[in-house]
């Protein structure tokens, strides 16, 4: 029985939402394959979402990013997780090459520890990169004067990710060097079926009234600017957090008969950072999308270009963002226009599994 190892950054929840697509199409392509899933990203999210028999070894793969929220990046300490996790890095991939040879995988997979990759070149066992963005694009981005010990462990990053015997580069990316041999895959996206008529019928709303599921990803946002938002009419806003009790117009994801990807796909307006999984998602079921940009992350403007280019999204600021001064945008986004250009195929899992079948 064949088995993959899937290492998986858990900085949110963007990394799993592209590895999984992935794997449900390799498991099409490949008869009885296994997947271990080395990563702390939460079992709860491959439940009903990953088709082949899985574990999950919640075992730390790297650091990402220390986050004040899902809009700010805490820049110092970052840098400082990062020199705490570089400081154990030799003990760190001893254990992950002792792991690898006792688990005896055929293919290791990461999206996108370079740990992983350092140590499946170290086990002899293939290994390939699967991402659009890696984490020293990141850290490059997160400073303008870097320190000695910066430029030492974006080195140490590129010369572990270099280890891969294949990267495959999900559309849209930014410009990635690090890799020797490196190939192009399509979008991922595997959104629900749309639900629009029984999440119109559990919310009992009003007609004419429009829902819009307020989703930041796997680093959630504590809260709404409520009060001001009580002012913008005709919408119901569905809100992966604590709502004001006896408040109609807010209404917890909890509290509703649906997993987050049910809602996304039945929603009006998707309000959202630009993260690769929702992006893609939205632009693949047609749904506006209204995006708070960070402007420091390395996968931001792709992104953001894709989403004009073929689907349909307006900007909001972080100041009206929190201000709750969203009423103006979210009647702009609701009348655009259908895409000049319809999106492409959704081919990037296939893409990925067939080239990943190879090695099996």
């Amino acid at each position: 029985m064949p088995l993959i190892w899937a290492a998986i950054s858990a900085h949110g929840f963007g990394h799993a939402a592209q590895v999984v697509p992935v794997l449900n199409a390799l498991g099409r392509l490949v008869p009885d394959l296994r997947a271990l899933l080395r990563t702390t990203v939460p079992r709860s999210f491959f439940t009903n979402r990953l088709e082949v028999p899985f574990e999950v070894q919640p075992v730390q793969q790297d650091v990402g990013c220390i986050q004040e929220g899902p809009l700010s990046i805490d820049v110092a300490a970052t840098w400082r997780a990062h020199y705490q996790f570089h400081l154990t890095w030799e003990e760190r991939l001893e254990a992950e090459v002792s792991a690898i040879l006792d688990a005896r995988p055929d293919l290791i997979l990461a999206d996108t520890p370079y740990l992983a990759i350092a140590a499946g070149s170290k086990a002899g066992i293939p290994t390939v990169a699967l991402m659009n963005f890696t984490w020293d694009l990141v850290l490059s981005a997160l400073t303008s004067t870097p320190e000695a010990h910066h430029e030492d462990l974006l080195l140490a990053m590129r010369r572990a990710y270099a280890r891969a015997d294949l990267a495959l580069r999900i559309t849209p990316a930014p410009v990635i060097t690090v890799f020797h041999r490196m190939f192009d895959v399509g979008p991922i996206a595997a959104p629900a079926s749309p639900a629009c008529d029984r999440l119109a019928a559990c919310l009992q709303l009003a007609p004419g009234e429009r829902t819009v599921l307020v989703g930041f990803g796997g680093v959630p946002l504590a809260t709404l600017p409520f009060e001001s938002l009580r002012t913008v009419t005709g919408y119901r806003f569905l809100f992966d957090g604590s709502v004001p009790p006896g408040d109609r117009r807010f209404v917890s994801t909890r509290s509703l008969p649906f997993s987050f990807k049910e809602l996304l796909a039945s929603t009006d307006i998707i309000m959202t950072k630009p993260g690769y999984g929702t992006l893609l998602e939205a632009v693949a079921l047609r749904i506006p999308l209204i995006y708070v940009r960070r402007y420091n992350f390395a996968d931001e403007q792709p992104l953001v270009e894709f989403l004009h280019r073929y689907g349909r999204g307006i900007e909001l600021s972080p100041q009206d963002f929190i201000a709750g001064r969203w009423a103006t945008t979210l009647d702009a986004t609701f009348a655009l226009p259908p895409p000049p250009t319809p999106p492409p195929p959704m081919s990037g899992a296939t893409d990925a599994a067939e080239l990943l079948a190879t090695f099996l």
